[in-house]
């Protein structure tokens, strides 16, 4: 089945190279822009499904791009911006958006938006292998939120189920426990050892042997990281 095509519009090469990865693993295609002259000339020859484009670039802003993106197609847009202004989004909105992140994001948070915008507006259908990842013995659906592991479903609360998608998505990557607080609580407060907890009922539910984790690593006096010899494999 055709995949998907998304181009991902931001001057910020680290940015645009962690959503292609995540993109990928989700089984789409990806076309890459850093600046809003580039990304709209893609817009226009490529014809991608879906734009996501961030708001400060070079030679053309994200809200210019938007605006004349909007006087030949009807591509759907996810406006990316690090500013948390009110004002902002409206603008982007009212210039044509049909969606808005403020950075930092949960890049799974990001393929969902992306799933559910494509299923409203796309005439192709939304094959359901887009939303599921296979990492060593654990399949992950991305768009019902829900894990298999040895092909039986495990039932994982919320906050279980974004603290694998964080890792999952980040192999190898050092997280303190205030960077996982800050991705998966946001502003809520929650203790550091509040964390540990739930990382530990994680590893319950997921590792063969909870108390020797080979997928969840504890990275001592830093925090946990995902172990990339699994969970960079699909």
């Amino acid at each position: 089945m055709e995949k998907y095509k998304i181009l991902v519009a931001d001057d910020e090469t680290a940015i645009v190279e962690f959503i292609e990865i995540n993109l990928k693993r989700a089984d789409f295609e990806v076309l890459k822009a850093y600046n809003g002259v580039e990304a709209l000339d893609l817009i226009e020859s490529e014809k991608p499904d879906l734009v996501v484009l961030d708001l400060m670039m070079p030679e053309m802003d994200g809200f210019e791009v938007c605006k004349k993106t909007r006087l030949f197609s009807d591509v759907p847009i996810i406006m990316l911006t690090a500013k948390g202004d009110d004002y902002d989004k409206i603008i982007g909105l009212e210039f044509g958006a049909d969606d808005y992140m403020v950075k930092p994001f949960n890049p799974w948070e990001l393929i969902a938006r992306i799933q559910a915008i494509l299923r409203r507006s796309s005439k192709k259908p939304l094959d359901e292998k887009n939303a599921r990842l296979i990492y060593g013995n654990m399949t992950i659906d991305s768009l019902g939120r829900k894990v298999w592991k040895n092909g039986s479903l495990i039932e994982l609360t919320p906050r279980e189920y974004d603290l694998l998608m964080l890792f999952s998505s980040n192999p190898g990557k050092n997280f303190s426990r205030e960077e996982v607080r800050k991705r998966i609580w946001g502003h809520e407060f929650i203790e550091e050892r509040s964390i540990d907890v739930y990382v530990r009922r994680l590893r319950d539910k997921i590792e063969d042997s909870p108390d020797s984790p080979s997928m969840i690593l504890t990275i001592w006096g830093v925090g946990y990281k995902s172990n990339p010899d699994i969970f960079d494999k699909k």
